[in-house]
């Protein structure tokens, strides 16, 4: 069940005072949120009969395995009074919180906390509460948290933090490519015919978050390692001027862990990165690109 991950976590000392929360679909590892004193708000889910989310966690090679034999997951937001328990829980611990959430192209995710943060605010006027949609997803979610941890690490206000991930938010590239076409059909991203013709056809595509934080197919691959090459091909074109910025690449599978591998060697053998952060595809967004998922996020010019 255990999988060895690669990834690097930056051991700095939170020296400012305010509470960086997130949601569950960032796919941040756990000893992550933990080490970087991370709030995390899980949304749920239902897989065969059972519902996922906050205290019940299904690992995520089972929720794959279930996936591959058959089982059908459905997922629902975060709402508001959800949402507000977990920021009067956090405010225990700081009267300031900078919470990125979930795309809004996506889920009502942000919404609802957005809703919530205003409340607790109008009933406790001493306590700041900063909700960000942060327009991405899975590990691109995740890699700015990451960027918002080592900025407030630094002693950056929370103002400070949350102006940068304002104005950094579309420069946070996603790109990825999925396994099995049926699960972007289940969701509305392609058509019947385009998943039944391409997966005879062997045909992959590839994907990315835009502007608004929805999901876009922009291109298509025949045969899934010529697939992952694209994905690096299209780092290459994105990052440009971006590429001091990318001190630390994340990758984000469904389920496989060889693809991320080959991934990460081969952006370390065209740029010189040597930092990742490899972690599952996590349920909420792995309900709807299904196993075999690959993601790979990085900064760069433009989306």
């Amino acid at each position: 069940m255990a999988q060895k991950k690669s990834h690097k976590i930056y051991n700095i000392r939170r020296q400012s005072m305010f509470k960086i929360v997130t949601d569950s679909t960032a796919d941040l590892p756990a000893e992550y949120l933990q080490e970087h004193d991370l709030g995390c708000i899980n949304l749920s889910y239902i897989m065969d009969g059972v519902t996922y989310g906050q205290g019940q966690e299904l690992p995520e090679k089972e929720f794959y395995a279930l996936m591959r034999n058959g089982k059908m997951p459905t997922t629902s937001q975060v709402n508001p009074e959800e949402a507000k328990n977990h920021f009067l829980k956090y405010l225990k611990e700081n009267k300031e919180i900078l919470c990125i959430a979930f795309s809004s192209g996506l889920s009502g995710t942000y919404n609802s906390m957005r809703v919530a943060a205003e409340e607790i605010m109008e009933e406790q006027p001493d306590c700041r509460i900063i909700v960000i949609d942060s327009l991405c997803a899975s590990l691109g979610e995740g890699l700015l948290v990451h960027k918002a941890v080592t900025l407030r690490d630094q002693g950056k206000s929370l103002e400070e933090v949350a102006e940068w991930v304002k104005n950094n938010r579309l420069h946070l590239v996603h790109v990825f490519t999925v396994d099995d076409l049926y699960h972007l059909y289940r969701g509305g991203r392609v058509s019947r015919a385009t998943a039944v013709v391409g997966t005879l056809a062997g045909i992959k595509p590839k994907l990315h978050v835009d502007d608004e934080g929805h999901l876009i197919v922009i291109g298509k691959v025949r045969g899934r390692k010529k697939s992952l090459h694209a994905l690096v091909d299209y780092m290459e074109e994105k990052m440009v001027s971006y590429r001091d910025q990318n001190d630390i690449v994340f990758i984000s599978h469904g389920d496989d862990l060889p693809a991320a591998e080959l991934v990460r060697d081969l952006v370390k053998e065209r740029f010189g990165i040597d930092s990742f952060l490899i972690n599952y595809v996590g349920p909420t967004i792995g309900s709807h690109s299904g196993p075999g998922t690959l993601a790979l996020f990085f900064m760069g010019e433009e989306r």
